[in-house]
């Protein structure tokens, strides 16, 4: 049996439509079905796109995560340091609290998975020259308009600190660092939900 086009199907739905009432539902049937179909496919379509995008973007080395790792790291304890000066909300100010503990933390299961790592590797924190732009605009803000800005930038560095430690922990090649990020994910996505409610 030969599949509708959806041009054809939507077509038959519009001849139905003029043929009277009792064929109505029958019309409204068949451009539901239509739409579901075309809804199904943009989804399919996005869902191809994201797996040929990660597909593309190679699992870092061992010294590369670290390094980003490290940055990551160190971006979010000064930004945290700006926020207790600078943020309105009492809020934001306690996410910026939480965010300079678990950081700290962070950073020393990392030094602790290099060492351990074969050969030994000593995470670089140096920030990036993005980090470093980002953070001299936060200082540049105050009261409610720096607690905008922070937690769009916290969204944002959780969604790629996020991503970075989910695909080292199941992709990557040295033992210790796997096992580090595969301890550090869950807090920095419990953290990634905190800022997505408070960036609301």
């Amino acid at each position: 049996m030969k599949k509708l086009p959806i041009w054809s199907a939507t077509a038959l739905a519009l001849a139905l439509v003029a043929c009277g009432p009792k064929t109505h539902q029958a019309a409204t049937d068949v451009a539901n079905s239509t739409g579901n179909a075309m809804a199904t496919a943009g989804s399919a379509t996005s869902n191809a796109a994201e797996a040929v995008k990660e597909a593309l973007t190679p699992t870092p080395s061992g010294q590369e995560f670290i390094d980003k790792a490290a940055k990551n790291d160190a971006f979010e304890i000064a930004a945290a340091k700006l926020a207790t000066t600078k943020a309105s909300s009492p809020d934001v100010k306690s996410f910026a609290s939480e965010m300079t503990k678990a950081h700290t933390e962070s950073t020393a299961k990392i030094k602790e998975a290099g060492k351990a790592a074969m050969p030994v590797m000593t995470p670089d924190p140096t920030l990036t020259n993005d980090q470093s732009d980002e953070l001299a605009d936060l200082g540049k803000v105050n009261g409610t308009d720096f607690d905008k800005k922070y937690m769009e930038s916290q969204v944002d560095a959780h969604k790629d600190a996020l991503a970075l430690m989910d695909d080292y922990a199941k992709n990557g090649d040295v033992a210790s660092l796997k096992m580090a990020a595969n301890e550090i994910a869950p807090t920095v996505r419990k953290h990634l939900d905190m800022a997505e409610k408070l960036e609301k």
